[in-house]
């Protein structure tokens, strides 16, 4: 059972959890975007996410982690 988060609740923890990841200081995420079909579960995404000084790599890597560790604790609601 996943708790129920509001589009900016859910963008303000994917950002912060998304700063402490190594590398990944200065990124930043504009906002979370629900998915059109999802009803239930993980039903959004991290559409984009501004790298700052930040490497692409280093983004790309911690986005992944940071959508599977919030996906299974949190829904957009």
């Amino acid at each position: 059972m996943t708790d129920g988060k509001s589009q900016d609740e859910l963008t303000q923890l994917a950002e912060e959890a998304l700063r402490a990841q190594p590398g990944c200081e200065t990124a930043r995420v504009p906002a979370v975007a629900a998915l059109p079909d999802a009803q239930i579960g993980r039903n959004w995404e991290i559409p984009n996410v501004v790298l700052g000084d930040s490497l692409i790599s280093d983004v790309d890597r911690a986005v992944l982690s940071v959508h599977r560790r919030l996906g299974r604790k949190f829904h957009l609601v």
